[in-house]
């Protein structure tokens, strides 16, 4: 018997109906079903693209893991701590930093910049040697040679490699008392700009220069380090790895992983994209009203036909299960369809690039998989729900003249 229903269901939905408006009201309901569907997925698709690129925009801000002090800026017994990380066989490298605001002048300009110290190891964690696209990374054969970003580099007109031009940072000292000489209020070093990077705004007015530049500014000790910044060979270990270093570490130590040093950032980007999701989840509820109006009509439309069956004995659950099946057959065909035509959305979004954000930022896509989950399973409950509660029909309005 249910086999009967199901394949009543079937003719109902492909083979010609005994109206043109029950025609039309069904297959508008798969197509509203398979644009809300695609325009779901597509937007979906755009959010997992920009999450990709916005985790490249943090590539040059954030390591796998950083490790800093609970006690204070410098981080104590550095020795044991790398000697802990040496011997840790998840880590592929890591690299001291030191990090402070700075005050840099150039031929009578200034500006409050972000002075980054690292060591020769820095670019096996972050490879930003490789982004310099003019003038070349420092060699670290002088302290006071540094990498700037491109903007900041424009604003005081620095010029790159030239052993003629060089630039001043000051640093404030720390302490108390009279201020007698210039040499009370700061330290100061003359820098040479030997290459810019772009800074992709999250390393706007950054400049990266050898440690022992920094300690020098700060009068620190040699082999100092705020932070330590390191690289995993699976960086979906990140929490593990976090966890065992803890462990041997001891007290005094922080450590954070790449998302927990950014969650502001991404407690945004997740909030706007649970809105998204809830705003396209609208639309394919609302849609499914198109859904229950051909279900409606249909019972119309087919009341006699109802009405011998019932008197042949087909069982009133079964007519029932004909009009949801009917339904189900309307949301699946409207789910199908709609996948596949946003999947060509998006590759025709990667390969042609022809739907842009600005004139050199195209929108970013990334298809994956969970996101055909989340998509059909939305618009599935919605379709299954609607079809279940409008086929619900009495034996009264079947029987009645």
């Amino acid at each position: 018997m249910k086999n009967i229903a199901f394949y009543i269901a079937s003719r109902y939905l492909l083979a010609k109906k005994g109206s043109t408006a029950v025609t039309f009201i069904t297959w508008l309901a798969v197509g509203a079903m398979t644009v809300a569907v695609a325009a779901m997925f597509v937007i979906i698709s755009v959010f997992s693209g920009l999450e990709n690129l916005n985790k490249d925009l943090i590539s040059n801000l954030h390591a796998d893991l950083t490790i800093k002090s609970t006690s204070g800026k410098t981080i104590k017994n550095l020795d044991t701590v790398t000697k802990v990380l040496s011997n840790n066989k998840e880590i592929s490298s890591f690299s001291r930093v030191i990090e402070e605001k700075v005050y840099i002048s150039f031929n009578g300009k200034g500006d409050i910049a972000y002075l980054r110290g690292v060591d020769s190891a820095y670019v096996k964690v972050n490879p930003i040697n490789k982004e310099v696209f003019y003038g070349t990374y420092p060699s670290f054969r002088y302290s006071n040679e540094v990498l700037m970003e491109n903007s900041l580099d424009n604003r005081l007109s620095i010029p790159v490699d030239s052993s003629n031009h060089y630039a001043t940072v000051f640093m404030p000292k720390p302490g108390t008392g009279i201020i007698s000489k210039e040499e009370d209020i700061y330290n100061k070093r003359d820098i040479l700009v030997t290459g810019v990077f772009p800074g992709k705004d999250q390393l706007d007015s950054y400049i990266v220069s050898p440690i022992e530049l920094t300690e020098e500014l700060l009068s620190l000790p040699k082999k100092s380090a705020y932070q330590i910044v390191i690289k995993l060979k699976n960086p979906e270990n990140a929490d593990a790895v976090k966890q065992n270093l803890l462990s041997s570490l001891g007290k005094n130590i922080e450590i954070k992983t790449k998302e927990e040093e950014n969650a502001a950032f991404w407690k945004m980007i997740n909030t706007e994209k649970l809105f998204i999701y809830l705003i396209f989840a609208l639309v394919i509820f609302i849609t499914t009203f198109n859904l229950a109006g051909a279900i409606i009509i249909l019972q119309l439309d087919k009341k006699e036909q109802a009405k011998s069956l019932i008197s042949l004995g087909f069982p009133l659950s079964h007519l029932r299960m004909t009009y949801f099946y009917t339904g189900l057959l309307i949301v699946i065909s409207g789910v199908i369809t709609g996948l596949l035509f946003g999947t060509a959305l998006c590759y025709f979004q990667l390969y042609t690039e022809f739907f842009r954000a600005n004139e050199v930022l195209p929108f970013p896509v990334k298809i994956v998989g969970k996101n055909y989950l989340i998509v059909a399973l939305t618009a599935s409950l919605f379709g299954i729900t609607i079809s279940w509660f409008f086929s619900k029909i009495s034996k009264e309005y079947i029987t009645k003249n």
